[in-house]
């Protein structure tokens, strides 16, 4: 079964990534039953909170694939994503995501993103990190350069 040659993949990639230096943490994205992009999570060893395996896959995806719509592709990863790396997969626009570990184990070994789904559901004025609104009257300018462009490429 495929599915389950890509989801080893992952979690290979989740195994060795521990062993060289990086998080438990794998992805492979899948087109046409043939691996795309892969990812695993580097956060620490690049200094980059955003490397995460699903983000670093979509990326070598995208660059791969030449397009930003990966609608027509799956991912497998080793753990069910944050919710960053679950809204890169709705913007990337992946028809299906399999996961292997569960956020709540993640949590268990220190990787616990609940914070964030609480802080998702607060007002803007609640957050723990103040939010401000500013100078809206000049960033609206480029809003209003996108509206009116005829050539634009709509995402």
């Amino acid at each position: 079964m495929e599915k389950t040659k890509w989801m080893t993949e992952a979690i290979e990639l989740s195994k060795s990534n521990v062993l060289n230096g990086g998080g438990p943490f794998g992805a492979v994205i899948v087109r046409d039953n043939e691996i795309v992009g892969k990812g695993v999570n580097r956060v620490t060893a690049n200094c980059d909170p955003t490397a995460h395996a699903e983000v670093s896959a979509i990326r070598e995806a995208s660059k791969n694939l030449g397009t930003f719509d990966l609608s027509d592709c799956e991912i497998y990863t080793s753990c069910e994503p944050c919710p960053m790396c679950l809204g890169a997969i709705y913007w990337a626009r992946l028809k299906t995501i399999y996961y292997g570990n569960t956020k709540v184990d993640a949590a268990k070994i220190g990787f616990d993103d609940q914070f964030i789904y609480d802080e998702l559901d607060k007002q803007i004025d609640d957050r723990s990190i103040p939010t401000k609104q500013f100078m809206p009257e000049k960033a609206i300018e480029a809003f209003k350069l996108w509206d009116e462009k005829e050539d634009k490429i709509e995402y």
